[in-house]
Order: C-alpha cells, then structure tokens, then sequence
C-alpha cells in the first residue's frame, strides 16, 4: 500500500483569455466550473490509475468541498481516511488560459488549523505503507517528525519552492526523493546539489515543464537532463501535470526501474495531464504508459 499525506482540496477553474489577465472591470469566461482534485488527491489516483494500491489521509472539513473529495475517490475506488477540521476543506482559484498555463489562488485561512493527524492513525497507516508521498500542505509539517521514525521510504513534492525556503526544506530533509519545480530556483543544478547533501535524501528532481526536468541521484557526478515527452493531443490544461510526474516517476521507481526511466514515466504521465482538462481526473494508466515509454522518447 502507499500512503498519500495531505494535498486533499477543491479548486474552482476559470478559464481566462490571456494570463497575466489585463485589469478590466468584468470578463465573459467559459463556464466556472468546481472540482475536487489538489495536489495530493492527484497523486493518489494517478498511483492508483497505475496498478498501486492507495491510501489517502488528509484533513477534511464537513462542507460541500469536503463532499467533493470524498465523491472522488469514493468513484475512483481510492480509500480516503479524513480527519474531521472545523477549519473546513481547502480550496484554491485556477486561472487558465488557451495555451493550457495555470494561475493559482490558495486559499490561506486555514493555514492556522489546529487539526493534526492523530498519532495512533499515522503510524499505522504508515507503517503497514510500502511508500509514503508527503504533501506539503497543513498538517503534514507535523508528520515528518513521526515518519523519520519508521522503516519506510519517504517522497515529498516542493512546488514552487525558492530553494531557502525553510517550510519546504524541512519536508526535503525528511525524504529520500524530492521533486520540487524549477520555476524559482535561480541555480537549478545547485539546488539539487544541496537537497542531497541534506542527509537523507537520495534523488532530487526539478520539473521544468516545456524544458523537461533535471535530476540528480546520489553519488553521481553530474545532473542529467530529462528530455519533456511528446504530448499526445494538444494541451488544454498544466495543471496536474507535477502531480502526474510524481506518479509516473514513483511507479518506475516502485518496480526497481533505474532513476533516469523513472524520469521517463514520469515526463510521460506529465505530458498526457496536459492534454486533460482539469475539470476531468483521467490519469494515464498503465497501458499507455508503458507504451509510450517503450515508444521513441
């Protein structure tokens, strides 16, 4: 089993004509259309679309979010543990535009929930895991702690981080594979480089969307570019697409495959997550991904 942390959320996408949107006093959009599906939930049914059994733990609030998530993986069979938050569910704004780029408004006032995974849950749930992928989302900054205590490899998704960050660092310092995306990091091959002399890491990936991804493993002397993978139809939406990468990069790497074919898989998900509107949840499967990885890069 492999346990997902946190990253569970709704988002309401709006598609715009141009991002950064010209001030105007009103727009006419396409329909505005509400979703569940964050940043973990994404990872866990792209896992699960993969063949990997999946649990998710996160915080939930009992509102029509909350309904939302559970609806979502209740559909796609992904078992979905949610501790009860008065805080409510976490939610976020999309902009999109027609070349398929995302803007995203996080909704911070929940930053200050007091909602923490109970411990008794936690190692249980973790420790019967054969991975664990940390979100790094509200309450999972408390859960590093525990899992550095247990025999079980740990993955972690930096987002946008600036590479000083000390929120994120602490989830890098507690994994043994980081993604992060290169869009903030002014020295991507140095970044890397510090992420492993952390400690306990071993693989750090930085996606970097139409310029592929970088990764570096531990002990080896130079970073290896990854080449992006051909979209298979045109691409209408990104977002989703780290998530994607994270799934299919976790699925090689959870069946032996070297770091570098891992890359692959992942590039492989990300690129067909760009073809999907991100008012549907259509993970690759299986299938697909095997084949077009077998297929020319």
């Amino acid at each position: 089993m492999i346990l997902v942390l946190g990253g569970a959320g709704v988002d309401t996408v709006v598609s715009v004509p141009s991002l950064p949107l010209p001030f105007a006093d009103s727009y006419l959009v396409p329909a505005i259309q509400t979703r569940a599906g964050q940043t973990g939930d994404g990872v866990a049914l792209g896992l699960h679309a993969l063949g990997l059994p999946t649990t998710h733990l996160d915080v939930l609030g009992d509102d029509p979010e909350g309904r939302l998530v559970r609806d979502l993986h209740e559909r796609r069979g992904v078992r979905f543990v949610a501790v009860p938050t008065p805080a409510g569910t976490k939610r976020a704004v999309n902009l999109v535009d027609p070349l398929g780029r995302r803007l995203s408004l996080y909704d911070g006032s929940r930053q200050d929930d007091a909602a923490l995974f109970p411990a008794e849950l936690l190692l249980s749930l973790a420790g019967s895991a054969r991975h664990v992928h940390v979100s790094i989302t509200h309450p999972c900054q408390h859960a590093v702690e525990v899992l550095a205590g247990l025999p079980v490899t740990v993955s972690t998704d930096l987002h946008d981080w600036d590479g000083v960050n000390a929120y994120h660092e602490q989830f890098a310092r507690g994994a043994d594979i980081v993604f992060m995306s290169a869009a903030a990091l002014p020295d991507v091959p140095g970044t890397l480089r510090r992420v492993l002399a952390m400690g306990r890491p071993r693989i750090a990936v930085a996606t970097a969307g139409a310029d592929g991804a970088y990764l570096l493993e531990r002990g080896a002397p130079d970073v290896v570019h990854v080449p992006v993978a051909e979209l298979p139809a045109p691409a209408v939406d990104s977002n989703g697409a780290g998530d994607a990468f994270v799934s299919g990069f976790l699925y090689g790497h959870l069946a032996g495959a070297p770091a570098a074919t891992c890359a692959r898989y992942g590039a492989v998900a990300g690129a067909h997550a760009c073809t999907v509107p991100s008012t549907r949840v259509d993970p690759i499967t299986t299938a697909d991904l095997i084949r077009r990885v077998s297929g020319p890069a």
